[in-house]
């Protein structure tokens, strides 16, 4: 009786060993790291050094197709298409150059709501990249998406889910 109990015991230890290593995989799968981390150091210094030159260059020659294939994993919490409504996050449809925390309907936290300002080309950069970093407080649990190119990708996407998209900056 006593071996029973044992197996039962480290049964549930393995697959609770097991789920969790799954998870980590999946989670691995839509949060991918860079490659080379001292490039990823670099680009941050420049853009705290208030150069938004880098994400201007990345989206001139940004693919709003590829950034259609990011965007799937925000359609597990926001729509897309106009007049779809909220889920559990606000609709993006149109969130370029919209003011911050406006969709009506949705109920903000307050952290959202002190952050102010619109959701400008380079304000949804630094949301995307980390959204608990940007707005302390924030309900979204989103991890981010480090990868640069894909920022970028999923910003030119979500500028074409508008009446009339923001320019994107021309290639130089």
């Amino acid at each position: 009786m006593n071996e029973y109990k044992v197996n039962k015991v480290l049964g549930v230890i393995l697959g609770t060993a097991l789920f969790l290593q799954v998870l980590h995989i999946v989670d691995g799968a839509f949060h991918p790291k860079e490659a080379n981390a001292s490039s990823e150091g670099a680009a941050k210094a420049e853009q705290s050094a208030g150069g938004s030159q880098a994400l201007n260059t990345l989206l001139a020659s940004a693919s709003a197709e590829h950034g259609a294939q990011v965007a799937k994993q925000c359609q597990i919490c926001h729509n897309l298409q106009e007049g779809q409504g909220n889920k559990i996050g606000p609709d993006l449809y149109g969130v370029v150059d919209r003011p911050v925390a406006s969709v009506a309907g949705f109920n903000y936290t307050p952290a959202l709501k002190a952050k102010g300002g619109k959701w400008t080309f380079a304000a949804l950069d630094k949301w995307i990249s980390d959204p608990r970093a940007d707005v302390p407080g924030t309900a979204m649990t989103f991890a981010g998406i480090s990868n640069e190119k894909q920022r970028a990708d999923l910003i030119a996407y979500l500028d074409t889910l508008s009446k009339s998209p923001a320019p994107l900056p021309k290639a130089k």
